[in-house]
């Protein structure tokens, strides 16, 4: 039988904006640090790890991030 979707998904999505203008949507942010008094602040930290983790293993370094907001 088949499960119905769930209506909460473990991730919420993301479009970062760079301080370059480039775009990169639909990043994923566990749900679970998310929320809170901080709001989605949590997730800029956590996109930013993620990117800091990337340029190292790619020796290439990443953009600031301008802006993050749900997609």
């Amino acid at each position: 039988m088949a499960r119905k979707p769930s209506s909460k998904s473990e991730f919420v999505l993301f479009d970062v904006i760079y301080e370059d203008d480039a775009v990169r949507s639909n990043r994923r942010v566990p749900r679970e640090i998310l929320g809170g008094l901080d709001g989605d602040e949590p997730a800029r930290a956590f996109l930013e790890t993620q990117d800091r983790e990337i340029a190292e293993r790619s020796g290439r370094p990443m953009a600031a991030i301008k802006i993050v907001r749900r997609s």
